[in-house]
């Protein structure tokens, strides 16, 4: 290499190597070519600090994720301590380290009473495809090799991996990868904002019966004989924080078990407290044949998954035991012993501070705080939320409900209107929703900051649309 092109490599700002190096998950390639990275640098509790010195409220948890806020020192000493003790072993072949032995008894004391068996990964993506690759071992293993279908809902988010890509629900993820692959099914999510009149107390009954109606559909004409199970969040994340109509788990339970399909839940975002109880499934009254996890299990402080085997699969698995010989399915890092020990120290934290409470204590509050200082807002036609996981709707009409036309980018636009005052906030694929949900930690005072920062974004927002005339 010449000694000129080294003294400039040398010079390169952050911002130069990082536009010159690093392809960028979900994020636009054109952009990045120009603006490069927004780096951070530093963070504590609620907040964030930019390589700049400007401090930002983590008004989404990193990636939902940080859920105990940034900088805890008793999960960074226990990475520490197991990092000095033995970095790494693998749990092939019989081998295990304390911490994952131990991680996963303590998941299986806080998970639903059905839970019986913990299987480790890397990410919700590798977690859900894990949780596939199971359903269908375990329709093999009962002699159903036809059962292997999977149904998903439009706007779901499963990851990006080639089958938990396939289950996702959004366009973005499927355009050009050639997903989804054959057998993945998706029917409508439930999106009460555009479904149920709150002026009508038989609408959610009503729209409600219109899902099941759409999924019994589906699985009698597949053929309920080929259909292994449905896969859906809680709580759908990514694709606009819908909140399912009441009683929405326990009907389609009730119609999956009419035709021996399993339900997956999704909890990657939800469990361990995000929405206010340690699972979705304790929040919402339904036994779940397999729950994915995986942000909140360490708080992001390192990269884990959990797939949550229930009693019904297992002892298909146990009885095949001596048929099955090795399980053909793992990674390097399943059960990492520095993960497992991180994630130990998460899941202390939040029982010794009891933070399952306070998600859903501030979540309540920053809901209403929302709904009092924005909901009149023209920009805004919905503020909807459970426990620490709340999502904005931006409107063109609010009497119609009509969303912006996407090109519009309106989310985009209020999201860096919002940075500029020192919030970040998270823009959804869809719908134009703001998504919201800081670590739990979030004090009475950053809630009143926060929603002072979005007001300020979406009237800069409001004032250019218009002045563009779309408003």
């Amino acid at each position: 290499m010449a000694k000129a092109e080294l003294t400039s490599r040398a010079n390169r700002t952050l911002s130069d190597i990082d536009r010159q190096s690093f392809l960028h998950p979900f994020s636009s390639i054109a952009d990045q070519k120009v603006k490069g990275a927004h780096v951070l640098a530093r963070g504590s509790g609620a907040t964030v600090t930019g390589a700049d010195g400007r401090r930002f409220l983590d008004g989404a948890s990193g990636l939902w994720c940080v859920n105990v806020g940034h900088g805890q020192e008793s999960i960074i000493e226990a990475m520490t301590k197991q990092a000095r003790e033995l970095a790494f072993f693998h749990n092939f072949n019989g081998s295990a380290t304390e911490s994952v032995i131990r991680l996963a008894d303590k998941i299986i004391d806080l998970a639903p009473d059905n839970i019986a068996r913990v299987f480790f990964g890397n990410s919700g993506s590798d977690a859900n495809d894990t949780n596939i690759k199971l359903i269908w071992l375990y329709n093999n293993l009962l002699g159903r090799p036809q059962k292997k279908k999977i149904i998903a809902r439009r706007r779901g988010y499963h990851g990006v991996t080639v089958v938990a890509g396939s289950c996702t629900g959004l366009a973005n993820v499927h355009a050009r990868f050639d997903l989804p692959i054959p057998g993945i099914f998706h029917v409508s999510e439930a999106d009460c904002y555009h479904n149920v009149d709150a002026g009508d107390e038989n609408s959610e009954a009503q729209y409600l019966s219109k899902l099941l109606s759409e999924l019994e559909d589906l699985i009698e004409r597949e053929g309920p004989e080929t259909i292994a199970a449905f896969i859906a969040e809680p709580v759908m994340g990514t694709g606009g924080v819908l909140i399912p109509p009441t009683d929405y788990f326990p009907q389609v339970k009730r119609l999956l078990d009419k035709h021996d399909i399993l339900l997956v839940l999704d909890e990657v975002i939800s469990a361990f407290g995000r929405l206010g109880d340690w699972f979705g499934a304790d929040r919402f009254g339904v036994e779940a044949d397999l729950i994915t996890t995986a942000k909140g299990l360490t708080s992001g402080y390192v990269p884990m998954s959990a797939s949550l085997i229930g009693e019904k699969i297992w002892n298909v698995f146990d009885e095949a035991a001596d048929e099955l010989g090795a399980l053909g399915h793992g990674f390097t890092y399943s059960g990492h012993p520095v993960a497992a020990a991180a994630a130990l120290a998460n899941l202390e934290l939040i029982e010794t501070h009891n933070l399952v409470d306070a998600a859903r204590i501030q979540g309540d509050r920053m809901l209403r705080t929302l709904q009092s200082s924005i909901a009149g807002h023209p920009l805004v036609g919905d503020v909807r939320g459970a426990g620490l996981m709340i999502g904005v709707e931006l409107v063109a009409d609010k009497c119609s409900r009509r969303n912006f036309e996407p090109a519009l980018g309106v989310a985009k636009r209020v999201q860096l209107a919002c940075l500029e005052h020192g919030l970040l906030a998270r823009a959804l694929p869809t719908n134009d929703v703001l998504g919201f949900s800081p670590p739990f930690i979030v004090s009475d005072a950053e809630i009143d900051e926060m929603t002072e920062a979005l007001k300020q974004g979406l009237d800069i927002v409001a004032s250019d649309l218009v002045a563009e005339g779309a408003l």
